[in-house]
């Protein structure tokens, strides 16, 4: 039993989340701030957000091939060019929205292999350190909040201190920092065979093995519709709603960072908890319930100008039942995909969770532009209360309680 590979991958999803996160508030007040658009920064969200997803869902078999670690690294790795050109142009005086455009895009392509290729990682590393998977995946969860937090809250305070541009060049030193901790915390884990052929036909035989296996499983159906959708609005949440609601109530990029960190922090405490007791919890009421709460509430409180205090309360209830999403997903996940498919079919499963993301900051500026702020909110919030309840009436979506062995899968 070995924990040096578990606190190696804890590391390096600190790092990485936590840069991506800062980018994430960082390239859209960035757009925001020089063109005035919410359409534009939604465009910049898409551009980064499409090219992620498509990767994600194609290096799949990749992964299964190379081994997760060597995808992470080269990622990762190749991250820090894409990343570091930002503020090197900006410095120079050379970027402009048709320049950004092809970074943010070359951004997406890496982040979504090595995102992949890192979340692939989990139940080798569970084994090794013979960890329950339940807790791993709650202490994956608390890691993912913490990173959050941190790099939302850094994100407010650097765009501040030296402008949304500059505050990218720490995002590139955390890529680079992740990929040095696996390339010497991490083993070599390979899923695939060692047999496996050659060749554009082999890697599509692969990627359809992958795709033909998750179709057939109910559970994991359900789960991809509803958080596809949910994802979609948080995406237009995150992107553009939240910075136009900031800009328009004459606040600082600073509190943006801080109300994302509020929100991020408040979900770490939760998946930590789902960490802990995680293997008793009852899996379909937690979720239903999690989502209930850290869904249309936080709409609503914008929608309506609340005051602050309320603001901030909203946000610690829903972000504390959100903590608890992303450990039983993960957990459902790998207990039901067998281990020679696991590269390809998470990685698919994440694609698909995220297809309509890169829409979702062209739909919050949509809907800015043609119903003003308040209506849009509104109207998203209740979209996702509306998801939220229809997975209720999807009778196959009753058995996400029973636990499932993958092997058992594999052979059925």
């Amino acid at each position: 039993m070995s924990r040096r590979p578990f606190i190696a991958l804890a590391i390096a999803e600190t790092l990485s989340i936590s840069g991506t996160r800062l980018s994430g508030v960082a390239i859209p007040w960035l757009v925001l701030s020089t063109t005035g658009s919410p359409v534009l920064t939604g465009l910049v969200a898409m551009t980064e957000m499409l090219p992620y997803v498509v990767a994600k869902a194609l290096g799949g078999p990749l992964i299964d091939r190379l081994g997760p670690k060597r995808i992470a690294i080269i990622c990762d790795s190749a991250s820090v060019i894409a990343v570091g050109l930002v503020p090197l142009l900006h410095l120079l005086g050379l970027l402009t929205i048709p320049i950004l455009l092809p970074i943010v895009f070359a951004m997406g392509v890496l982040r979504g292999p090595s995102d992949a290729a890192k979340q692939s990682m989990v139940p080798d590393i569970a084994e090794i350190a013979s960890v329950p998977l339940e807790r791993v995946t709650g202490v994956v969860g608390a890691i993912e909040r913490l990173a959050s937090t941190a790099g939302a809250a850094g994100a407010g305070a650097l765009i501040a201190l030296v402008g949304p541009s500059q505050a990218l060049a720490v995002n590139a030193l955390t890529f680079c920092a992740a990929a040095l901790v696996v390339a010497a915390g991490i083993p070599i884990l390979k899923h695939g065979s060692k047999a496996e052929a050659a060749g554009l036909p082999a890697y599509g035989r692969e990627l359809a093995e992958g795709w033909h296996f998750m179709r057939r499983d109910a559970v994991l159906v359900a789960i991809v519709l509803m958080v596809a959708t949910t994802n979609l609005l948080d995406q237009a949440y995150f992107a553009v709603l939240m910075p136009v609601w900031t800009r328009d109530s004459s606040h600082s990029p600073a509190l943006l960072g801080t109300l994302f960190a509020v929100f991020s922090g408040a979900s770490m405490i939760g998946a930590a908890i789902a960490a802990l007791i995680g293997e008793r919890m009852p899996r379909l009421l937690v979720y239903t319930v999690a989502f209930l709460l850290t869904g249309f509430p936080r709409f609503l409180v914008f929608a309506v100008d609340s005051p602050l205090a309320l603001i901030f309360a909203i946000l610690v209830i829903g972000g504390f039942a959100s903590g608890f999403l992303n450990p039983i997903i993960t957990a459902v996940l790998f207990e039901r995909i067998p281990k020679p498919l696991i590269g390809r079919v998470t990685s698919l499963n994440a694609a698909l969770c995220w297809a309509l993301i890169p829409f979702g900051g062209l739909v919050g500026g949509a809907l800015i532009d043609g119903l003003g702020l308040s209506s849009a909110l509104l109207l998203t919030g209740l979209a996702y209360l509306a998801a939220t309840l229809a997975l209720l009436a999807h009778g196959s979506f009753r058995s996400f309680d029973k636990r499932k062995s993958a092997d058992n899968l594999l052979c059925s």
